[in-house]
């Protein structure tokens, strides 16, 4: 069986986080584990408490794992401060670690902010480099980037900024695409070539922990051995099943139905 590490937050109201990455694991038949760098107290109405784990046992974490369970792939989500991010790089190079997927979590599907700017750029100039994929929405693109996208062409340029810089792929989620509001095309930027994954926007309001089991399903698929596109390929279907399920929880915006 693949093993896949999540190294992430906690999300107690089940949608997000560790406990989404787990759920989408178990849906892939791989064996799943967490790591988890911070408590939250949020739900589909969003989030009113953060509270970081500590570098230190965060690493310790880590190395239990790598100790006895080596991952196949890794999905890194939250991750709060610096000094975490720094902990985990060193672990997961000290470790020669393989098929690392980053979804820069910089804030929750309800706006909070959830790494600070210190964090936000050990992110962009250390971290990502150790990446095989990152996975940024648009609003995190154009805070990693300074750019305004308003366009598939600056959509592309931004992909091709971060790419360029970081030397891993990207994979630009197109779920915010103000500029075409019927779509929702993702765009992968790998090996210096575009590939567009075309979607029609799915009438569900219900999209709390999208990132997050989008990163995992991508982690899964190529802890079984597929390669980048088609990892995203099957992971972007996989998530559009689980929109469509329409499952209706909370009072804000609900969780998604994982057993697509």
């Amino acid at each position: 069986m693949k093993k896949v590490l999540s190294i992430a937050g906690s999300d107690p109201s089940g949608g997000a986080g560790i406990q989404a990455d787990l759920k989408t694991m178990e849906a892939h038949e791989v064996y799943g584990m967490s790591v988890i760098t911070a408590l939250t107290a949020q739900n589909t109405m969003g989030v009113t408490g953060k509270l970081s784990v500590s570098a230190e046992f965060v690493r310790e974490q880590l190395l239990a794992v790598y100790d006895d369970i080596v991952p196949d792939a890794v999905k890194i989500g939250m991750l709060p401060d610096a000094e975490v991010m720094s902990a985990v790089k060193d672990v997961l190079t000290g470790r020669g670690q393989k098929n690392i997927v980053l979804d820069p979590v910089l804030s929750s599907t309800s706006g909070t902010k959830l790494s600070s700017d210190e964090a936000m750029s050990f992110l962009k100039n250390k971290l990502f480099s150790a990446c095989t994929l990152i996975t940024p929405n648009i609003p995190e693109a154009e805070r990693l980037t300074g750019c305004s996208i308003t366009s598939k062409e600056t959509m592309e340029e931004a992909a091709k900024m971060l790419g360029d810089e970081a030397g891993c792929s990207v994979l630009l989620k197109g779920g915010h695409m103000s500029f075409t509001p019927e779509r929702s095309d993702d765009l992968l930027y790998h090996d210096s070539s575009f590939t567009w994954f075309s979607a029609k926007r799915l009438d569900n309001p219900n999209t709390h922990g999208t990132g997050c089991t989008l990163s995992s399903a991508i982690a899964c698929n190529l802890a079984k051995g597929l390669d980048i596109k088609e990892a995203v390929k099957e992971a972007k279907d996989y998530l559009l099943r689980c929109i469509e399920k329409g499952l209706d929880l909370g009072k804000g915006r609900g969780p998604l139905e994982h057993r697509a």
